[in-house]
């Protein structure tokens, strides 16, 4: 009776286990980002705009610069009533060959940047593809797609969507056409959006692309039918980067055991020689000695035990840091350039620090400060904010950048600032990171995670613009007292000239005389302006003081920002 009992029992567990079975169901890339396209910019109307335009410049970008082409891009936005609006993007690049233009505008997580080891701006090959899904999903309309490689040949025009089950292209029409362009990539989508301007538009998107991309010109017709064009300020394109191997210091040991199970190399030696950067044929010596693992094994055995004591083995060896060639800097002098064409101030300055790592991933911090000007001096200042010459425009609270600026004690440089937090003044202060894989906060992209090395990196950089910055509003403030005292002596000097006319008796033309006179010995006393003014003012004792002040105080708080430069 109590078997047949625990049979019955077993029956009735295995029958409702498999109609629990029978709903399980695998998910698709495009199902899901359909349900979650906040994660993808798409939280609202006005940031969908945004996120739209984005996706399609930052494109532009990308390809232009690895054709070696100096990027002119037209950008549209068309009202279309009732909330919907044609984007409308083109672009001078290489264009687009005709098997591929479905799979890059059709397909989620398609794309040749996810693989490689160097700097670009898009990453993850979701961001274009994620507009076509949301432009038929809001308007039930495809996107339209015109491409040319070459002169002589005709351009490709496709219609497509986004087959959210297959994740793949549904294409509707496609034909070759003739298109006035030598060469480029024209895309055109129907999205619902909101147009507004202010700090998180359109217009504040385009015009901060143009400062970290001096090298580009922007022709940007608004939704008001207003045209605004952003001028190149150089003609010389940014370095072409390399793509580089992982370096050994970032590795996982999932991925560490992937590796070696997919490599060529037919020893342990030869697989950190050839999988990884930095590794030379001592350090790949040195990295099995100091792991207990035989130089001369087979990688392909290589278990879990044996990854971690390897892990360790390369913790223990000193590695050279990964090449910085896979980088390319916006540069001081340019950075400085791309400012001063948009933002209207009396003082500019740019630093870039030397390449630094993270997780095995070089990056480098470059910041620069505009101050003054017609900038307003009662208001916090504005920050610009920047991930591989790209603007992040959404979650400045959440990002490194603003973290590292609040850090800094910005009083010591001549600005108000209120504890923590950011200061105020008439200031724009511009921190931009270049790596060859920014670690955002979300798959939207729009903040910086809080990396320790990386916000160090930042809060060095602001030092050393401050210090800058600091000289500046000393001197400046010294001419205007100097100013201000002689304006005050001045006034006397008819006096003085009158009494001593008197007392001497003399004509008028001997009173003007001692006035130029007086005048002289001011100047001689008072000092020269000129010297106040020059650009090579040494720092003083003063100066140098407030900078020991500032590291010592930040060393007392556990925040040691380095070597004090």
């Amino acid at each position: 009776m109590e078997e047949q009992t625990n049979l019955s029992s077993d029956s009735q567990i295995k029958t409702i286990a498999h109609e629990l079975a029978k709903e399980q169901r695998e998910i698709s890339i495009g199902e899901f980002f359909v349900r979650n396209r906040h994660l993808l910019g798409f939280d609202n109307q006005r940031k969908a705009l945004l996120t739209t335009v984005k996706e399609a410049v930052d494109n532009s970008l990308d390809a232009c610069e690895e054709a070696g082409v100096l990027p002119e891009i037209n950008v549209e936005v068309i009202d279309m009533s009732n909330n919907r609006f044609r984007v409308i993007v083109e672009d001078n690049g290489p264009g687009i060959i005709k098997s591929q233009i479905p799979k890059i505008f059709g397909k989620l997580l398609y794309g040749s940047k996810f693989h490689k080891i160097k700097m670009t701006r898009g990453q993850q090959g979701i961001g274009i593809s994620a507009c076509v899904m949301y432009s038929h999903l809001t308007t039930g309309r495809p996107a339209k797609i015109i491409s040319k490689i070459h002169p002589q040949k005709p351009a490709n025009l496709f219609e497509l969507t986004v087959d959210t089950k297959k994740n793949s292209a549904e294409v509707m029409k496609e034909e070759e056409i003739i298109w006035e362009k030598s060469h480029g990539t024209r895309i055109e989508l129907d999205i619902e959006g909101s147009y507004q301007k202010g700090p998180q538009s359109v217009d504040q998107y385009l015009k901060q692309t143009a400062i970290t991309n001096p090298h580009v010109t922007i022709i940007y017709t608004n939704p008001k039918a207003e045209q605004i064009i952003f001028p190149r300020a150089t003609e010389q394109l940014p370095k072409k980067t390399k793509e580089i191997k992982p370096h050994p210091y970032g590795i996982e040991l999932g991925l560490l055991l992937q590796m070696a199970k997919e490599t060529k190399a037919r020893n342990m030696s030869s697989f950190l020689q050839t999988e990884f950067s930095r590794v030379s044929a001592s350090a790949a010596k040195e990295i099995c000695e100091n792991s207990g693992v035989f130089p001369n094994a087979n990688p392909h055995h290589l278990n879990r035990e044996m990854g971690e004591n390897l892990i360790n083995g390369i913790k223990k060896t000193k590695i050279i840091a990964p090449p910085s060639d896979c980088i390319a800097p916006i540069g001081e002098d340019a950075l400085e350039k791309g400012l001063k064409k948009e933002v209207l101030a009396e003082f500019y300055c740019a630093t870039t620090r030397s390449p630094s790592v993270y997780r095995g991933y070089p990056f480098i911090i470059e910041v620069a400060i505009a101050y003054g000007g017609e900038q307003t001096s009662d208001k916090q200042a504005n920050i610009l904010r920047y991930a591989n010459r790209v603007p992040l425009l959404y979650q400045q609270g959440a990002c490194a950048s603003t973290e590292s600026i609040q850090q800094t004690n910005w009083r010591n440089y001549g600005m108000s600032q209120s504890g923590e937090s950011i200061p105020i003044g008439p200031c724009t202060i511009v921190v931009h990171v270049a790596s060859v894989w920014v670690p955002f906060t979300s798959e939207s992209k729009e903040a910086i995670a809080h990396y320790p090395e990386i916000i160090k990196e930042m809060k060095l950089a602001i030092q050393e613009c401050g210090r800058k910055l600091s000289s500046y509003i000393r001197k400046k403030y010294k001419v205007g007292e100097e100013l201000k005292k002689r304006g005050h002596i001045e006034k006397f000097i008819p006096h003085i000239s009158e009494v001593i006319k008197n007392l001497l008796k003399i004509n008028d033309s001997k009173k003007e005389e001692i006035e130029k006179l007086l005048a002289v010995i001011l100047e001689n006393k008072r000092g020269v302006i000129e010297n106040i003014e020059a650009e090579n003012v040494e720092y003083d004792e003063e100066f140098a003081k407030i900078g020991r002040e500032e590291y010592e105080d930040d060393s007392k708080k556990g925040k040691d920002d380095g070597e004090d430069e």
